[in-house]
């Protein structure tokens, strides 16, 4: 699984593929995946980061990250794409009613609930880990149940398919851990039947 995360979907998720222009103006690869149930949109976006340094390095228009090398214009554009990303979402919603730092196994992030123009509803996670940008996406119509149980199913892990979690240190370091799980019980978080999900916390 090259994204390395997992997630409930309420079905098998579709994936699209897409351009994005960061806030830096680099164009970075996008994967969506999303599913529906009725009338209730899911999805997780991951903007991957990882060639940052080739992919700004290799640009024709002309941005504020040409300021001189030193400034690292290109490593801030990842360190500030949670903000970016957030800052869209705020600029086109109705109204922004949940607005708050946030963390998945001490993974920082954000965490967003808007009201759409159309009244619907959505409830936002972003999180930045490994160079790659997830952005989870639970959009509902205007009555219906929050959905924060979609954002709260994120998991990261590593390639021997371990979760990760941060372990913070002195001045601020952050080192990783990680936490043993069999794989086989960790298939009820990729897709769907929330109800055979063990709702454990793990690694506590």
């Amino acid at each position: 699984m090259e994204d390395l995360f997992t997630i409930n979907f309420p079905g098998e998720p579709e994936i699209t593929y897409f351009d994005y222009e960061s806030e830096y103006g680099a164009v970075f690869p996008g994967k969506t995946y999303s599913a529906s149930r009725g009338v209730s949109d899911f999805s997780l976006t991951i903007i991957d980061y990882t060639n940052y340094k080739e992919i700004h390095s290799e640009r024709t228009n002309k941005t504020e990250a040409d300021a001189p090398a030193g400034y690292q214009y290109d490593m801030i554009d990842v360190i500030a794409s949670i903000a970016y990303a957030a800052t869209n979402f705020r600029q086109n919603a109705k109204e922004v009613t949940l607005d708050i730092w946030a963390h998945i196994d001490r993974i920082p992030g954000h965490q967003l609930q808007l009201t759409n123009h159309d009244e619907s509803r959505s409830f936002v996670g972003i999180f930045l880990h490994n160079k790659k940008l997830y952005i989870v996406d639970a959009t509902v119509p205007q009555g219906y149940p929050p959905q924060g149980h979609f954002q709260q199913s994120l998991r990261f892990i590593d390639n021997n398919q371990n979760y990760v979690r941060y372990d913070y240190g002195p001045e601020n370091s952050v080192g990783w851990s990680l936490i043993q799980q069999d794989a086989e019980e960790r298939q009820g978080w990729l897709l769907g039947d929330f109800s055979d999900v063990d709702r454990r916390t793990l690694g506590d």
